[in-house]
């Protein structure tokens, strides 16, 4: 069992970076991969980036690579997701997810936080 509280999200101007965490309990965390998502308002939950339990592996939604950053600590069990460059589109509530291994559906994922909001404004 992995349990996932997100933070780091707030209110920013178009243009400023922001640092996502997402700290796990459990013993596991080291060996399920990382995946973010996001829900912008109105519109589906997507992908965001994944990473494999090991940090080898990192993968972006292709919208985003280049802007948003996905790494983990798993000795401090946690993921993280740099946001720079961040527009009022980027909008929405991001939430962390764990699953047996990276991917880009949200079937992939077993464990969910509750998310944490981030607005850009312009």
């Amino acid at each position: 069992q992995v349990q996932l509280v997100e933070s780091g999200g707030g209110l920013v101007q178009a243009g400023a970076s922001l640092r996502l965490s997402c700290a796990a309990s459990g013993r596991t965390f080291s060996s399920y991969a990382m995946g973010w998502f996001r829900q912008c308002p109105g519109k589906e939950r997507e992908f965001v980036a994944a990473i494999s339990w090991s940090a080898v592996g990192t993968y972006y939604a292709d919208s985003m690579k280049g802007r948003f950053v996905i790494s983990r600590d798993n000795a401090k069990k946690t993921v993280y997701l740099q946001l720079i460059s961040l527009k009022p589109e980027d909008t929405a509530v991001y939430y962390c997810a764990a699953g047996p291994n990276p991917g880009q559906y949200e079937f992939q994922y077993a464990y969910w936080g509750q998310g944490t909001q981030v607005t850009v404004s312009s």
